[in-house]
């Protein structure tokens, strides 16, 4: 197998989206594989301490693997060790691969954190996005803008905002990744840069102080309120066991519910605090009555102007360093 081509499934790889862009990963590549580690110095200790929204970063960049490897005439197969301690993708060549529709969307992926324009999207996309193929234990929940569900669902996000911007700890980890200016985040390469919030390119100390006086409950909510109101669904990612498999397995599913977003032209957003608080998790799948199933991540779909691209690390960084 070509070296290059097992650099260029990395490259398509880091395009992978993750918590506050942490890009939480590193890449060991062998003669025929790819093993996608956790990268211990990227963890959101606070916010994802369970480590659960990293693993689903793992799972998101494994498909990315995947679906590259269909460009160069690869099969793929991704396994995790009896430990969960990473995941594996195997690579043998095929003739018979076909070359997956998707490719093409993965540079354009974007997570979009603006307010959306309020059109609901038509039914038979919605059922189109339902039949994407789930891995094992994976479920994926539909809630249109209007039914009382998800009002029910607006009312925990706005009580997730309470409870983690009062929390001094979920503030400070918050704030080191915020990419303040240009120059901060073209030197960092990673984190939430300003301009993903359509904020414009001022001197980090103004942006600072601006950015850390937003971060209190009463602006968060009086945003998330609006973007709420203006998108068309949410959707709900669940999975039965609540294990690293499992987690993995939701991240392959979601990068695919992902990108076919994306080639609908549909924008989407995360709103993950309800399912980071276990109170809350606990309480929204009982008002769900989705008691069996495990509420792990959620966003928000619609249609809204694009929004500048985050930041990826080179390629160099994330190679991992025996």
């Amino acid at each position: 197998m070509q070296h290059d081509d097992l650099i260029f499934m990395v490259e398509q790889a880091v395009k992978a989206p993750s918590g506050h862009n942490t890009q939480p990963w590193l890449f060991r590549v062998e003669e025929n594989r790819i093993d996608i580690l956790p990268n211990p110095e990227k963890e959101l200790k606070v916010v994802d301490a369970d480590r659960r929204e990293l693993f689903v970063s793992l799972g998101c960049a494994a498909e990315n693997l995947c679906i590259a490897a269909s460009v160069k005439g690869y099969k793929a197969d991704v396994s995790m060790p009896e430990d969960g301690s990473f995941v594996s993708v195997q690579f043998t060549s095929s003739s018979s691969v076909i070359k997956n529709p998707l490719y093409e969307q993965i540079s354009q992926r974007q997570t979009n954190r603006n307010v959306y324009n309020g059109t609901i999207i038509k039914e038979n996309i919605i059922y189109s996005l339902r039949n994407i193929p789930k891995e094992e234990n994976v479920g994926v929940c539909f809630l249109l803008n209007g039914e009382r569900k998800y009002n029910v669902v607006a009312d925990y996000i706005m009580k997730g905002n309470k409870i983690q911007l009062r929390d001094k700890a979920f503030k400070d980890e918050l704030s080191s990744w915020i990419r303040y200016n240009k120059s901060h985040a073209e030197e960092s390469g990673d984190g939430l840069s300003y301009a993903v919030f359509g904020a414009p390119n001022l001197p980090r100390c103004i942006s600072e102080m601006i950015m850390k006086a937003c971060l209190n409950p009463f602006v968060q909510n009086r945003g998330d309120k609006k973007k709420i109101q203006s998108s068309s669904h949410f959707v709900l990612f669940t999975t039965r066991h609540n294990s690293i498999k499992e987690w993995i397995g939701l991240g392959r599913t979601l990068e695919r519910f992902l990108l076919e977003l994306t080639a609908s032209g549909i924008a989407y957003a995360f709103l993950n605090q309800p399912c980071e608080i276990k109170a809350l998790s606990e309480q929204m799948k009982h008002s769900l009555l989705i008691d069996t199933e495990y509420p792990t991540i959620l966003i928000r779909i619609g249609y809204g102007k694009k929004m500048p691209f985050s930041l990826r690390k080179h390629i160099d960084e994330v190679l991992y360093d025996i």
